[in-house]
């Protein structure tokens, strides 16, 4: 039996470790849909009742917290990164570079 699509995102983003942050596109691309960050956007904006999938922790190829507004409060998602040790000023990751994980390939 095949694995959904946002299945998928949802297994690569549940292994992004605790005070580090990943891509919509880096997801797509481990996942071999390199084209497909939009999609995996779309995935994590419905993860909401997913307590497990930790959707605060993938943000833009900038580092800009493109998908805060899906979060409940006006803040959470900044909050919830700089529990975790992830400075963010005007919506964005500071030292991204530092901060970010490249997603590996699950089997």
């Amino acid at each position: 039996m095949e694995v959904n699509f946002f299945e998928r995102v949802y297994a690569v983003a549940r292994q992004i470790p605790y005070g580090k942050v990943t891509s919509y596109g880096a997801i797509a691309k481990v996942l071999g849909t390199a084209r497909s960050a939009r999609m995996v956007g779309w995935a994590m904006n419905a993860c909401h009742n997913l307590e497990d999938v930790p959707a605060h922790r993938v943000v833009n190829r900038n580092g800009l917290l493109t998908g805060k507004h899906h979060f409940d409060g006006t803040n959470l998602m900044q909050q919830l990164l700089e529990n975790e040790g992830v400075t963010v000023i005007n919506n964005q990751i500071v030292d991204f570079k530092n901060h970010f994980w490249e997603p590996e390939m699950i089997s």
